[in-house]
C-alpha cells in the first residue's frame, strides 16, 4: 500500500515536471517567434507591397509615358506587345534611336 502511494506520488510529480518544461520550452522559443515577427513587419511586408506598386504601375503604361529602365536609360514608351516594350530614346538627325527592353526592366515612371 505504502509502495502504490508513492508511485502514484511518482507518476504526478513526473506529470507536474513534464508541464513545466513544456512551458519552459515554449517560453524559449518566445523570442525567435518575436524576431520572426520583427522581419515580417520590417522586411518582408514592405517588400511585398513595393513589388504590388511596381506591378500596378507597370500594368498601367501606355504609349507616350516616359520611364526609366533598371540600367538608368530614360525613354519614351512607343509600343508594348506582351511582355516587351519599346522605347525611344533619343532623335539622331531626325530619327529616332529604339530600344526593345523586357516590361519588368522597367523601374519607374518620370513625371
Amino acid at each position: 500500500m505504502f509502495i502504490t502511494e508513492i508511485y502514484a506520488m511518482g507518476q504526478a510529480g513526473a506529470q507536474q515536471a513534464h508541464n513545466g518544461s513544456l512551458t519552459q520550452q515554449l517560453v524559449a522559443f518566445l523570442p525567435f517567434i518575436v524576431i520572426i515577427l520583427i522581419f515580417w513587419f520590417l522586411i518582408f511586408r514592405p517588400q511585398q507591397k513595393r513589388q504590388k506598386e511596381l506591378r500596378a504601375m507597370l500594368d498601367s503604361l501606355k504609349k507616350g509615358d516616359k520611364v526609366i529602365t533598371n540600367a538608368g536609360i530614360y525613354g519614351t514608351v512607343l509600343n508594348i506587345v506582351d511582355n516587351k516594350v519599346i522605347l525611344k530614346i533619343a532623335d539622331v538627325k531626325g530619327e529616332a534611336v529604339k530600344i526593345e527592353i523586357l516590361k519588368n526592366g522597367i523601374a519607374a515612371k518620370v513625371e
